[in-house]
C-alpha cells in the first residue's frame, strides 16, 4: 500500500463528502478511492468513516486522524513548493477563495492575464460570500471583507473599501430622506448578514465616531442582492462605491448622509500561517494588489477616500 496515496485519498474524500466526489476531482474511479481508504483503515486496525447508503460520517478516531493529516499533508505540500520556488516559477495548483462580487469585478477581468504569465499554474476558483475553512477545503488563499479576528491565518492588507449609504429615488418618493443617522431607525434598512454586528452601521463626522441601529424586513449574505434590493426600491443599502459608482451615476440611486463618513470595510488577502509562503501564492498577491491599485473601481476608491 502507497501509505501517502491513501492518506491523500482519504483527506479528499471527508473534504468532497463522498467517494465519487473525490473520485471525479482526482480523475479515477470510485472502487480506487474505497480501496484506497479501506487499505488505510485495514493497515492502522481501526475504524475512520461510518458509511451509510446517505452519506459519510468520521468516527472519533477519524475526526482527530483526519485534521492531524491535513496538517502532515500542508506541511509536505509547502515543502515541495518551497523547492519549487528555488527554481523561481510557481507551479501546481492554485485554490483561491473570494466573495462574489470582488471575484466578478476584480478577479475575473484579469484571470486570463494572471493565467498567462503563469503557465504552469492550474487555478481552481471559489466564489461564495461564505467564509471557508482554509486547511479543511485546501484553500491556498482567501479573499475577505472585514475586521480579522483568526489569529491562525496570515493576512495581506488589499485596500480599506468606503462605503455609502444609497437608496433609489423610488424608495425617498414615499420615505422622508434621512439627515442624520439617528433617523435611519425609522427607515427599511437592507442588511448584509455576513457582518458580526449584522444591525449596527457606523459613521464618523469630525473626528467623532457614532453607531446606530438599524433594521428593515430583509437580510441577505450577498451584495449583488442587495444591490438589486435597493436599486428596486426596497429600502436603504450600504454599499461598497465601486459598486454603486454607475448606478448613482445614472439615477438609479442617490448617495445619503453626504456629511456623514460611513466607516471603511478593509478588504484582505488571507492565507494559512506556515514557514514559507508559497511562491504561488505570492505570485498571486503581488499580481492582484497591483491589478487593483491600476483599477478604474480603485480609482474611484481612492476619489472617495480623499473627498
Amino acid at each position: 500500500m502507497d501509505k501517502l496515496s491513501a492518506i491523500r485519498a482519504f483527506v479528499l474524500v471527508v473534504q468532497t463528502g463522498s467517494f465519487s466526489a473525490a473520485a471525479r476531482e482526482q480523475g479515477t474511479t470510485q472502487a480506487t478511492m474505497s480501496k484506497k481508504v479501506a487499505a488505510l483503515e485495514d493497515d492502522m486496525g481501526v475504524k475512520l468513516l461510518t458509511r451509510t447508503s446517505r452519506e459519510l460520517s468520521l468516527t472519533e478516531v477519524g475526526q482527530d486522524y483526519f485534521h492531524r493529516c491535513v496538517s502532515i499533508l500542508s506541511e509536505l505540500d509547502e515543502a515541495e513548493s518551497n523547492a519549487r520556488s528555488q527554481m523561481g516559477r510557481p507551479t501546481g495548483s492554485l485554490r483561491i477563495s473570494a466573495p462574489v462580487v470582488f471575484g466578478n469585478r476584480f478577479i475575473g477581468p484579469v484571470l486570463a492575464e494572471f493565467l498567462r504569465n503563469y503557465p504552469e499554474l492550474k487555478v481552481d476558483l471559489h466564489l461564495s460570500d461564505k467564509h471557508v475553512d482554509l486547511v479543511a477545503e485546501r484553500i491556498d488563499i482567501a479573499i475577505r471583507a472585514k475586521q480579522l479576528e483568526d489569529s491562525s491565518l496570515i493576512a495581506r492588507h488589499l485596500f480599506d473599501n468606503p462605503m455609502v449609504l444609497v437608496a433609489a429615488p423610488s424608495y425617498l418618493s414615499t420615505n422622508i430622506e434621512p439627515t442624520s443617522p439617528e433617523q435611519l431607525a425609522s427607515h427599511n434598512c437592507i442588511l448584509y448578514s455576513m457582518l458580526k454586528s449584522i444591525g449596527v452601521w457606523h459613521f464618523s463626522r469630525k473626528g467623532k465616531n457614532q453607531s446606530v441601529a438599524v433594521s428593515g424586513s430583509c437580510r441577505c449574505d450577498s451584495g449583488d442582492v442587495i444591490l438589486q434590493l435597493a436599486i428596486d426600491g426596497v429600502g436603504i443599502a450600504q454599499l461598497p462605491v465601486w459598486m454603486v459608482k454607475e448606478f448613482v451615476d445614472s439615477g438609479q440611486l442617490v448617495i445619503l448622509l453626504r456629511d456623514f463618513e460611513v466607516n471603511p470595510l478593509p478588504f484582505h488577502a488571507v492565507f494559512p500561517q506556515n514557514r514559507y509562503v508559497p511562491l504561488k501564492v505570492r505570485s498571486f498577491l503581488d499580481f492582484i494588489k497591483l491589478k487593483i491599485e491600476h483599477s478604474e473601481l480603485y480609482s474611484d476608491i481612492r476619489a472617495t477616500s480623499k473627498s
